[in-house]
């Protein structure tokens, strides 16, 4: 898949949580940060407090390092809020959330106090914002109508769950014109017309209704047992905000009964065409098939069938026109662009050889569920320095984490990207903490 022309970068965190109380007893990650000679990313140098292990120290990756004592709130100033004039402009945005179990990867992107402002996840104070400035703009011209549609949806193996949905199961396909698409059960509607329900998108117009709606999808998400955590998110959460208006989301709803009425149209019109080149041959006696002398091909019934077919899917292309044109024509840059936050599943970790705490045994599931994650991690991070240097050809296709995240890498044009690394200070984590590390610097330094 072929690489964007303009280079994108993609910032890199580091994030340490608070620890426990029992943590601070049985001791502490010794660990210091400190500025390269050139440049403003940092490095950081982390060691085993029991022990007589030798320090490791990442190369300069990291743009910031936050504390222990840094809230949700510090966290969004310095890496989301540089981004919300960028998406009022058009530019689209990513961020990540990556490390292991009970590192604090949910309570950075989705924030577990939805009403007190100082903890509020990323992405709900990037919402706010958002809304704040959509009011603003509304006021000043009442015909833009202008909210925030949302999807939610996790990723577990190669199926992705449609939180706004029920738990829906969907496929994640790459449809005919190169684009990755989340598609839900196939419904049979009156009229023998047939639509694939696409992945759920709920427009709210108020941050209020927007926090509800989302405290609700999260309920549904699923949640697991690991051997370092007991409420450990087993699967990839990806949240997409978009600006939107009323007369964009009624296009698509137009669009979705245009593709379901062309089903049966385009059904009928092979089948139309096999009936006719069947009827059109014969078994031989030496059981081949020749042309049937008593039958001729009805080419006025097939041209029928294909023209109706033709008049659908121009009815089709006429929709797809027409939200092409409220993008292109709208009084404002920022309808269409979006905010993409990944809530990544635990990454899983191995032995360090030499390390002085052994890592708690794991379950056969857990094992298992860790040798996925751990394989759509690996493609992450491989797609993530492709695309940050530029390179002609991006392996999306290597996981369904990266298929599913393709349009949003290829349109981050214009806007901010940035992966969040959240650490244990947990001296008895330290083998996670230090695999985390390493994962981040890798990706710091490919998009530096």
């Amino acid at each position: 898949m072929s690489a964007r022309n303009s280079q994108t970068k993609l910032s890199v965190y580091v994030r340490w949580r608070p620890p426990t109380q029992s943590e601070s007893v049985d001791g502490l990650i010794e660990q210091q940060s400190c500025a390269a000679n050139t440049g403003s990313l940092l490095s950081i140098s982390v060691k085993q407090n029991v022990g007589n292990g030798r320090p490791w120290t990442s190369p300069p990756a990291y743009k910031a390092i936050f504390r222990q004592d840094d809230d949700n709130a510090t966290v969004y100033s310095a890496t989301v809020a540089p981004a919300i004039p960028q998406v009022l402009a058009g530019g689209n945005c990513n961020f990540f959330a990556y490390g292991h179990s009970g590192s604090g990867k949910t309570h950075t992107i989705i924030g577990y106090e939805f009403k007190n402002e100082r903890s509020l996840g990323l992405c709900l104070a990037a919402s706010r914002k958002l809304f704040e400035a959509l009011e603003s703009l509304n006021q000043a011209d009442d015909e833009l109508g202008l909210g925030i549609g949302f999807s939610l949806f996790e990723l577990r193996k190669k199926i992705a769950f449609d939180l706004l949905n029920g738990r829906t199961e969907c496929h994640i396909r790459q449809g005919s014109d190169g684009k990755t698409h989340i598609r839900g059960q196939t419904e049979v509607l009156e009229g023998g017309k047939v639509r694939v329900r696409p992945l759920s998108q709920r427009a709210c117009w108020t941050f209020e209704s927007f926090r509800e709606e989302l405290r609700h999808g999260l309920g549904k998400r699923a949640v697991g047992s690991s051997s370092v955590h007991d409420q450990s998110s087993r699967t990839h959460a990806v949240l997409r905000l978009e600006i939107v208006n009323r007369q964009l989301m009624e296009a698509r709803d137009a669009l979705v009964d245009r593709e379901s009425e062309l089903v049966p149209v385009g059904k009928r019109a092979t089948d139309v065409s096999i009936e006719e080149q069947t009827k059109a041959v014969m078994r031989s006696a030496e059981g081949g098939w020749i042309p049937n002398p008593d039958y001729r091909v009805n080419q006025d019934r097939i041209d029928k069938a294909e023209a109706e077919k033709a008049e659908y899917e121009a009815r089709v292309a006429a929709a797809e026109e027409d939200i092409n044109a409220i993008l292109s024509s709208s009084k404002t840059k920022c309808l269409g662009a979006n905010m993409v936050f990944v809530d990544l599943a635990g990454a899983e970790y191995h032995q360090e050889k030499g390390a002085q705490a052994p890592l708690a045994k794991q379950t056969p599931q857990e094992r298992q569920e860790g040798r996925q994650i751990n394989t759509d991690l690996l493609a992450l991070k491989e797609v993530i320095r492709a695309w940050s240097s530029n390179q002609p050809r991006v392996s999306f296709r290597s996981s369904s984490l990266t298929m599913v995240l393709r349009e949003h890498f290829l349109g981050g044009e214009g806007g901010a990207s940035a992966m969040i690394v959240t650490v244990s200070p947990a001296d008895r984590q330290y083998s996670a903490t230090l695999n985390s590390l390493k994962y981040g610097s890798l990706v710091g330094v490919a998009s530096s």
